[in-house]
């Protein structure tokens, strides 16, 4: 059987290549931001096709289905609109709002034997969410959906996302965690050559750290690995933070622990004062690569076509937007798990 697989909303290709790893046909993904072209192709075998999913058609998705015994359509709708972090927000001119009912739409139109979606586990409480999940029912599918916590699957990072799967040959659903330790900040970035805030690894362009302010240095020479900063003396304290109001955000201005998973990374996981994203021992905050190799992406990873200037907003961007490379492993291999236990033998 010819399995292929379109990625809708593919960003820099953390889902696809997760997918590929696995072993399926990623034929194209189709992503908004075209600044995501460079790290998709240039890791991918897939085609990047540059467009609003709101004006991709039916026949856009097809003609890379064509020949296809088994269809899959995945998706990860941007996940701003459904965070925890924007909860209490006007979010209804969010324009990444409809995003999820433009893949209900897709899935209406082209009919793929399999689908698979992923999101923070917010999205549930959202009636985008359960508009999609019974339209799916009501079109024959088979769901299996859930909390699934990254770190029981090799993930060194505790992100927790909202994983569904859907088929039209039979129930499945996502494969069991192997039993292991939890892979640790310290086995993912550990060996990594020491760099200092602001400084570019000459060898590696994407090993670069941002640039600390002169107070943000004085803050993480008193930082302490998975501590706050209630352990700085009080002038380095934030009149933000020193308010009832902000007595609740600790974990900003913190350093990561060695021996544990990361916090989860996000878009801004290059900056100090954007999360525990300061290095455990080193005075600077993530670099660029360790924040790709947190979210599982291969040592050598291409983001930017040229070595120079590469922006930490739009690489930051990437990493953090992107399905850990993986999880989206973990999603293929249930995928083939589950058309083996069809009968069907899959040509990829």
């Amino acid at each position: 059987m010819l399995v292929k697989v379109v990625d809708l909303f593919c960003g820099a290709g953390g889902l696809t290549h997760g997918l590929e790893t696995a072993g399926l046909d990623v034929v194209a993904g189709i992503d908004l931001e075209g600044a995501c072209r460079v790290a998709y192709e240039s890791n991918n075998s897939a085609r990047f096709i540059e467009k609003d999913i709101s004006l991709v058609s039916k026949e856009d998705v097809d003609i890379f289905f064509s020949g296809a015994d088994i269809r899959v359509l995945a998706g990860c709708a941007p996940c701003q609109p459904f965070s925890k972090y924007t909860q209490g927000k006007d979010k209804k001119n969010d324009k990444k709002w409809p995003l999820l009912y433009e893949f209900e739409r897709l899935i209406k139109e082209v009919k793929p034997e399999i689908v698979t979606m992923e999101n923070v586990p917010d999205v549930t409480k959202h009636s985008v969410y359960d508009d999609f999940y019974n339209s799916l029912r009501s079109m024959g599918y088979f769901i299996w959906a859930d909390k699934v916590e990254c770190v029981d699957y090799g993930i060194p990072q505790n992100r927790v996302r909202h994983v569904l799967l859907a088929s039209k040959l039979a129930p499945l659903m996502l494969i069991k965690p192997d039993k292991y330790t939890p892979r640790t900040v310290k086995e993912c970035i550990g060996n990594l050559p020491t760099l200092n805030a602001g400084q570019t690894d000459p060898n590696d362009p994407l090993h670069k750290a941002s640039k600390l302010s002169e107070i943000n240095l004085k803050r993480i020479l008193h930082s302490k690995p998975g501590g706050t900063w209630r352990d700085w003396p009080p002038e380095l304290v934030a009149s933000c933070h020193a308010r009832e109001s902000g007595q609740g955000y600790a974990s900003v201005y913190g350093r990561m622990e060695w021996d544990k998973p990361s916090p989860t990374i996000t878009t801004l996981c290059y900056g100090f004062g954007n999360g525990r994203f300061g290095h455990p021992e080193q005075n600077r905050a993530l670099s660029l690569r360790e924040a790709a190799l947190l979210q599982t992406f291969p040592e050598n990873y291409i983001f930017c076509a040229s070595e120079k200037g590469i922006s930490m907003k739009s690489v930051g961007r990437m990493i953090g937007n992107a399905v850990p490379v993986r999880l989206g492993e973990v999603i293929g291999k249930s995928i083939l798990t589950h058309l083996a236990e069809q009968g069907y033998t899959a040509n990829c």
